[in-house]
């Protein structure tokens, strides 16, 4: 018997269909949505990250200029350094094939093949900088392939030219090692100018997002750290060229996505430095050095400088400072060894000195008194002033304070312990050739009835400042220090003290509280030389192009900045003469920036005549107490400086002048010299720790400076010795040795009938 299902109901629910048309719907809207949201509202941005996926920029580095001496001998060049370098991905398939090219590489680098690659020795491998002794081949390489398989991995840096040519010699058996060349800088002079040029280094932190900006690439690209190097630095920089390029996702090269842009070399610069007479210089300074530490059998003499300039154009030709550091040691990296060595040594061999450090002038500084003195009516050409071995001076605070026991006190000549009777009747022009101190001493503070009214601490000031001291010369190196001429204010501000007419006696002299740096000290003496004119002193002679075009530079010594001067095009779409500063190209001037002077090609530039330009305040003065008549200034007579220049020559013609040994007897010239020594006391703190500062018997620092010929002077020596003793002894030596070089040279360039560098 059969039966039959029971029948099923086939009534249709609606709300059913509904329900899964509605999902439907949902899950297609829900993807309309997201595809609206990815193609129409955040397209541009996944566009964009796309085609940053498979774009890359490549800064092609520009070749830094070069810099020569004012001879064309070169101070600073590029040169070609090798770098053995993996490519991953161009490494063959397989592993045992790749471990031979390992031990080959090892064999002719000496870097440890290394074994197996293991996460911890990825992770060692990641703490190490390219070119930093440390991992294994296999590490380093392996570290490299996870990151960017087609971007090279340096193995080695620095490696010879032979095994350079070795490794491509062999570029068949070693697929994926090749030789990369890397321009670095190559200092030929070395040391003897590296005070001068300076050294380039990684660039900085604080500076990274500016430098970016203008296509600098950090842990590539250096700057200048030091010399020339740091304060020409847009000068020799020149431009990053750029290639934007497209890449897979393993990172090769596909082809280039913009026209490329080449790279712009920097700009040569030529020095006013001589480099034989830099040499000459150096090798003076240090036979000085050595023949009195070794006569003393201690070492006395710590440090010195030495400075040759033309007293008519203001160009250096020679600056050195000793100690001094080897550039050539920066070339690719620091070492932080031998930068905490240097930074450490109290002698600051990283500082050039000739611009930086600040010492004493002691009777080099006279020069100022003299000419104030004169110009003033202090002393005249007829005066005749009495300077014993050592006379009593009155130290008051106060215009009205009396002079007694308890504020007299003994003021001595330098000749005092071998002549204690002094100088005896001179004149002025004596008491500079003889360098009397005692003189000095009563033209500065005055003295009783034979000079009532000395010039005064207010107006040493103003005649110091106007031979150059007291402020930084604008000459192009960094970190040029103010030096220091004191007064009531500045002391009572500093020390809490008043000034007393003692403090005005001893700045007289150029002691006390008065500090200059060397080139201020050969600035002064310059100033008298050339009859009146400061010149701006300067160690650029020329900038030129990568063709050898000569550029027109200004430089403005208030910020470093350089002006190029480019013709462009004005609003009315006229051809003008633009000045352009590299560092913003975009915002070019109609003029260089006030205070800025030209560079190239080379001008002499004058700061001021002090003949000419009114630049001395006037004041009237009661009892060493001065009060300035203001908006009254003037300038010197010719007449004065004609006086002091005087003195200076017979310091040499003077039997008893303090040049006249030096220039008659040991290093005798054909040619007429004429010039100051000095020697300063001082206290600093290696004086103290080495307990030197004994009082009555002060360690003194040796000065000398001699310019020739008299009559038209063409070049000043300075030479300054630490600790060095008397001037003459010292310093002067030092200064005839270099200014016999110079004759000797020019003698030499007309014989060969070359135009006379220096």
């Amino acid at each position: 018997m059969s039966s039959s299902p029971l029948p099923r109901s086939s009534q249709f629910e609606p709300w059913r269909l509904f329900v899964v048309y509605g999902i439907v719907f949902a899950i297609l809207a829900a993807l309309l949505w997201r595809l609206i949201v990815l193609q129409v509202i955040t397209g541009a941005d996944y566009t964009s990250q796309a085609v940053e996926n498979y774009t890359k920029s490549i800064s092609i580095p520009a070749q830094r200029g070069i810099i020569y001496d004012r001879n064309g001998f070169v101070l600073a060049r590029n040169i070609a350094a090798y770098n053995l370098v993996i490519t991953p991905a161009n490494l063959p398939d397989d592993d045992a094939d790749i471990q031979r090219i390992y031990r080959i590489v090892s064999e002719i680098t000496g870097v440890a093949a290394g074994g197996p690659v293991t996460d911890e020795s990825l992770e060692f491998a990641k703490q190490f900088s390219a070119c930093i002794d440390g991992p294994p081949i296999a590490d380093m390489v392996a570290l490299g392939d996870s990151i960017a398989p087609y971007s090279p991995v340096k193995i080695k840096c620095n490696i010879t030219e032979d095994t350079a040519r070795l490794v491509r010699e062999r570029s068949i058996d070693l697929p994926g090692v090749s030789v990369e060349i890397e321009p670095i800088r190559d200092y030929p002079t070395g040391s003897l100018t590296a005070n001068v040029v300076g050294f380039l280094g990684p660039i900085p932190a604080a500076q990274e997002e500016e430098l970016k900006a203008r296509r600098f690439v950090p842990n590539r690209d250096k700057i200048g750290y030091a010399g020339v190097e740091v304060s020409l630095q847009d000068i020799l920089a020149g431009q990053n060229g750029e290639r934007v390029i497209q890449v897979d996702v393993a990172g090769k090269e596909l082809r280039n996505l913009e026209p490329p842009i080449a790279a712009e070399s920097g700009n040569n610069v030529k020095l006013t430095i001589d480099t034989r007479l830099q040499t000459a210089a150096e090798a003076s300074l240090l036979e000085e050095i050595r023949f009195w530490n070794t006569y003393l059998n201690t070492i006395r003499i710590s440090s010195g400088v030495v400075i040759a300039m033309n007293p008519k154009t203001g160009e250096i030709l020679a600056m050195v400072t000793y100690p001094t550091y080897e550039n050539n040691r920066m070339a690719r990296i620091i070492p932080s060894y031998y930068y905490q060595q240097l930074s450490e040594d109290p002698r600051r061999p990283l500082l050039n000195n000739a611009i930086s450090a600040e010492f004493p002038p002691g009777s080099v500084f006279k020069l100022s008194t003299a000419t104030g003195a004169f110009n003033e009516g202090v002393v005249t050409a007829d005066k005749i002033i009495f300077a014993p071995g050592q006379i009593e001076l009155c130290d008051k605070f106060t215009a009205n304070e009396e002079c007694g026991a308890s504020n007299t006190r003994p003021f001595v000549d330098w000749i005092y312990d071998t002549r204690p009777e002094g100088f005896g009747q001179i004149d002025f022009f004596h008491c500079i050739a003889y360098s009397s101190n005692v003189c000095f001493y009563k033209l500065g503070g005055g003295f009783e009835d034979e000079i009532p009214e000395g010039l005064g601490i207010f107006r040493l000031g103003e005649y110091a400042r106007a031979l150059g001291y007291d402020r930084p010369s604008g000459i192009q190196l960094q970190g040029e220090a103010d030096g220091l001429i004191p007064d009531p204010d500045w002391k009572r501000i500093t020390t809490t003290e008043v000034w007393s007419t003692g403090d005005t006696y001893i700045a007289s002299v150029g002691q006390g509280y008065v500090l200059a740096t060397p080139l201020q000290v050969i600035m002064s003496g310059a100033t008298i030389a050339n009859g009146g004119k400061l010149m701006q002193p300067t160690i650029v002679r020329e900038v030129t192009d990568a063709e050898g075009n000569v550029q027109e530079v200004w430089f403005n010594p208030e910020d470093f900045t350089v002006w190029f001067a480019k013709t462009g095009v004005d609003s009315k779409g006229d051809q003008v003469k633009q000045y352009v500063d590299p560092a913003n190209p975009g915002k070019p001037l109609a003029k260089p920036p006030s205070g800025s002077y030209q560079i190239s090609p080379f001008v002499p530039n004058v700061k001021w005549d002090i003949t000419k330009t009114p630049l001395i305040q006037v004041f009237n003065c009661d009892e060493g107490f001065c009060e300035a008549v203001e908006g009254v200034k003037k300038a010197i007579a010719p007449s004065t400086i004609a006086a002091v220049r005087a003195g200076t020559r017979l310091a040499v013609t003077d039997p008893s002048g303090t040049l006249n040994k030096i220039f008659t007897r040991d290093y005798p010239l054909a040619i007429a010299v004429a010039g100051k020594t000095g020697t300063a006391e001082y206290c600093d703190d290696v004086a103290r720790t080495a307990n030197r500062c004994q009082f009555g018997s002060w360690p003194t620092h040796s000065w000398t400076m001699a310019y020739a010929p008299y009559e038209d002077p063409e070049i000043i020596v300075m030479a300054f010795a630490y600790n060095g003793g008397e001037g003459a002894s010292v310093a002067g030596p030092i200064v005839a040795r270099v200014l016999q070089a110079y004759f000797e040279l020019k003698a030499i360039d007309i014989a060969r009938g070359a135009p006379s560098s220096p």
